[in-house]
């Protein structure tokens, strides 16, 4: 099978041998004739193969390549070849009783533009391109062949009182799974993300470890993630603050379904700046910190510095001395170094000695591809403040 050739101008190949998935339309020396979603074939000027990947017209990356140098028909025993390399590799490092996890994490299985999440026997497909699009039947009979009974597509419509959910199989709005042994729900249809956030599985696990008889703050706190491990791990008391009241009921969902005793939990349904700026110095002895994507466009990142700095340095300054604070940024415009460099300002400021006992970041099931660094979004550092 022949596909259309998008042609390379002199000298702009250099990333793509380095095996870069994104072609800029700005490298691009020849369009090829192809209807967006279309598979091409990415070319050097010296028409020598490269790749193949599915076209964007009229966007700035105006392809992103799933394959290179490979010559194939990409059919159906071809995609279901990468949908089973990725499943292997998540039941070769998910933890025991472990049933919600990222099954396709778009670039990081070399599959630009789709992830998949699984809750149990739910699926919740993000297909953000055209070609990503049209293998919905080939992903969806993949599913099926594992025992997956619903199956959803989530839009990135985030308007709580938005249908931006379309099931394709089943209905599963509130999806029950288990992460380490401790039992979530995913709120599919009204929920953040595909529903919840299965990314911070290592980083609560690392959390549930080391706050026995403690004080935790758990701030952004959505369904609750980090507050069933810490209640679960012995922790003395536990708050949990989010601006979503929705979200903070379905934590006493899960609390009920966990058999926890809530008697040391408070959920408080109010902004997180507010309330780190109003509570009292000393009263936690862990915080976590982990805001919402506050820059989304390269254009925001000096908004979002701001904020990511007044948000840790206030963290800063309340915490008990000895205290451990676990900060994160999942803004993929705000680099790792960037990132690094906004704690170590807040610390400089808050007059506080801190150490670096972790260095956290995304759990396996969200694999980066070593040459697209920008997979690597969540970015975290655990902190002993004194």
């Amino acid at each position: 099978m022949t596909f259309p050739n998008l042609i390379l101008k002199k000298g702009k190949e250099k990333s793509f041998l380095n095996r870069h998935p994104w072609v800029f339309s700005g490298a691009v020396a020849s369009l090829p004739n192809a209807s967006e979603g279309g598979i091409v074939c990415i070319l050097s000027h010296e028409k020598k193969i490269i790749g193949y990947g599915h076209y964007i017209p009229g966007s700035t990356i105006c392809c992103r390549i799933f394959s290179f140098g490979e010559k194939n028909d990409f059919n159906r025993a071809y995609w279901f070849e990468k949908f089973n390399a990725a499943r292997l590799l998540r039941e070769q490092w998910l933890p025991s009783e472990t049933n919600g996890y990222r099954l396709l994490h778009a670039e990081g299985d070399h599959l630009p533009g789709l992830v998949t999440d699984i809750y149990g026997d739910a699926a919740v497909i993000q297909a953000r391109t055209k070609g990503m699009q049209e293998l919905l039947p080939i992903l969806i009979e993949y599913l099926e062949e594992n025992n997956i009974k619903h199956i959803a597509v989530k839009t990135d419509i985030h308007d709580e009182e938005s249908d931006n959910i379309i099931w394709l199989k089943g209905n599963s709005p509130k999806a029950a799974f288990a992460e380490n042994g401790i039992q979530f729900i995913a709120d599919i249809e009204k929920g953040q993300k595909t529903g919840f956030f299965l990314d911070q599985r290592d980083n609560r696990f690392l959390l549930g470890s080391h706050c026995k008889g403690l004080s935790v703050l758990n701030t952004f706190s959505y369904t609750g993630g980090f507050s069933m491990y810490a209640l679960k791990g012995g922790a003395s008391r536990v708050v949990s603050v989010d601006l979503s009241k929705k979200a903070l009921e379905i934590e006493k969902e899960i609390i009920t379904l966990n058999n926890i005793d809530s008697s040391n939990h408070e959920a408080i349904a109010t902004d997180c700046f507010d309330y780190l700026k109003q509570i009292p110095n000393d009263e936690f002895d862990v915080i976590v910190l982990d805001p919402p994507a506050f820059s989304k466009h390269i254009s925001t990142v000096d908004k979002a510095a701001r904020g990511y700095k007044e948000i840790n340095l206030k963290a800063l300054k309340k915490i008990k001395s000895g205290g451990l604070l676990y900060t994160f940024s999942c803004s993929q415009h705000i680099s790792v170094t960037l990132f690094r460099q906004i704690i170590f300002s807040a610390a400089a400021d808050s007059g506080r000695t801190v150490q670096v006992l972790h260095r956290l970041s995304q759990g396996p099931d969200h694999p980066t591809d070593l040459y697209h660094p920008e997979g690597e979004y969540l970015k975290g550092l655990l902190l002993k403040v004194s």
